[in-house]
């Protein structure tokens, strides 16, 4: 097997880390502190068409690969996270099942705005009652006449505060259970939405968080997306591409705190010497230079397969599970390495750590990711 980047996926990576650098680095701990979306960042990454890496021009998209979407996320999330993160949910879990299941009309009425940047899509699968079991979902979808109605609340939306459009995942015959679900595309101009709780997150603080709350929001008939009865088909789907998306995020953390560790430690004089002499302070590097690698390798060997349309469910569990639990176990190393400084708030260092976390609950937690695993290799 060739792991060799080409020479097109080379220059992008090029072009986001240098993107990353000139306009994410300079206010990440300032987004950070404040809690604020930063717009004017998804404008350019829009300019820059990486709203739609994996999606064919017609539609806004760049007509690249997973593998590009991947290296791309991994570098915008290597400077900042939150933006790494909605760069990844836009993608994986807003416009994936829209050009999965969508209509033609759907793609370009809501695929093509959304990759130029001139709307917001939020993913809304997720309630009180059903995180990972989205089977006990209660928000309903009746239909009457040519309208569907929805009401119910969903929870821990990502971009929900700020959404014009929103894929739902509701409840079209509870007598089915899971394979009640259905998929829907709602306007934030239907009417009925309204954000409940925003939620003060520990890491991703740029990144806006909220419940969406449904109450006789009426859409169209033509706005189901796929066919009744495929909701559960379409949140597994997309959750399969999300997260390698978040693989491609945690490596991003991993990285930016192998950097600050590798640069801290030749610059941190103690005993008369950079404590990078040190053999606990080198092994601490090299194990997370090793799994950092490990990493990469599974992650871009998930995207790898997706792109080649084979299986690619198992390996993008399989991704996410090693990247986050490496990241969350690393960036804890990172702040060790630091000492008090990394403790304090501000550094770097202590914003990865915060970030991290995260990477091991959403899309997935890493028992799900689990159990996703071993009903592939258990058949």
């Amino acid at each position: 097997m060739d792991f060799k980047l080409t020479e097109e996926q080379e220059l992008i990576r090029a072009s986001a880390r240098e993107f990353a650098l000139k306009y994410l680095e300079p206010i990440a701990a300032e987004i950070d502190e404040e809690s604020r979306f930063p717009m004017e960042v998804m404008t350019k990454l829009a300019e820059m068409d990486w709203l739609g890496i994996p999606y064919p021009a017609e539609y806004g998209g760049a007509g690249a690969d997973y593998l590009t979407f991947a290296l791309v996320v991994e570098e915008i999330s290597r400077s900042c996270a939150s933006t790494g993160f909605t760069l990844s949910a836009t993608t994986g879990l807003v416009m994936n099942p829209i050009y999965q299941f969508g209509t033609e009309e759907q793609k370009k009425q809501y695929i093509t705005p959304i990759a130029k940047g001139e709307k917001i899509g939020a993913f809304a699968l997720t309630e009180p009652g059903a995180g990972t079991d989205p089977g006990a979902a209660t928000t309903t979808a009746v239909l009457e006449g040519d309208t569907y109605v929805i009401n119910g609340t969903k929870t821990f939306i990502s971009n929900g505060p700020i959404a014009d459009v929103f894929v739902v995942i509701a409840v079209t015959d509870k007598s089915k259970g899971a394979r009640g679900l259905s998929g829907f595309i709602v306007p934030k101009e239907a009417g009925g939405i309204s954000v409940g709780k925003h939620f003060q997150k520990m890491g991703l603080r740029a990144s806006q968080t909220s419940e969406i709350i449904f109450k006789d929001c009426r859409i169209p008939r033509q706005n189901l997306l796929g066919k009744e009865g495929q909701g559960f088909r379409i949140a597994m789907q997309s959750l399969d591409t999300g997260r390698i998306g978040i693989a491609a995020q945690a490596i991003g953390i991993l990285q930016a705190a192998l950097d600050e560790s590798i640069s801290y430690s030749k610059e941190r004089v103690q005993f008369g010497k950079p404590i990078s002499v040190n053999q606990a302070i080198q092994w601490m590097l090299v194990d997370m230079a090793t799994d950092l690698a490990a990493a990469r390798f599974l992650t871009y060997y998930a995207a790898d397969c997706k792109d080649k349309g084979l299986p690619s469910s198992k390996e993008a569990a399989m991704a996410k599970l090693f990247a986050s639990e490496a990241v969350s176990r690393h960036a804890s190393k990172a702040v060790q390495i630091h000492g008090g400084i990394g403790y304090v708030k501000g550094t770097k260092v202590e914003r990865l750590m915060r970030d991290a976390k995260i990477t091991e609950i959403y899309e997935g937690t890493s028992e799900a990711q689990r159990m996703v695993i071993a009903g592939n290799i258990l058949r």
